[in-house]
């Protein structure tokens, strides 16, 4: 059974830092791709950033430079982090982990598509304001 919960959000000022993680347990996913995803209010959820199983990295035109992904293994347990620099208030947003599907083999992660990913966490709250 897969297991994502996020913590660290919170409100934070403009130019302002925060970092993210998420307590992974994954079983059979372990080895597929994670990524944070986000969503502000009436918009739709967003890919931030995708971290593969050898630690190859792909952001999103709007974070790229300013945040930051990483995971400390590819074993069941894990955690994945996001590292979020320069916060400006478009950062706003409810943020979550995500693990790729998985069929004979993990499938791959998309930025630009939430179905891609099989198995979402609750989600955690970053607010960018002064």
């Amino acid at each position: 059974q897969v297991r994502l919960a996020e913590n660290g959000g919170g409100s934070v000022q403009p130019g302002g830092s925060l970092t993210l993680s998420c307590a992974a347990s994954l079983g059979p996913y372990s080895r597929c791709q994670m990524a944070w995803f986000r969503q502000a209010p009436g918009k739709e959820r967003e890919g931030v950033a995708i971290i593969d199983r050898d630690g190859k990295t792909t952001y999103s035109d709007s974070v790229k430079g300013r945040f930051t992904i990483s995971r400390d293994s590819i074993s069941a347990e894990s955690t994945l982090s996001l590292q979020m620099n320069s916060l400006n208030t478009e950062d706003t947003g409810m943020y979550y982990c995500g693990v790729a599907r998985r069929y004979f083999a993990c499938a791959v992660l998309d930025l630009r598509d939430p179905a891609s990913v099989a198995h979402w966490g609750q989600g955690t709250q970053v607010t960018v304001a002064s």
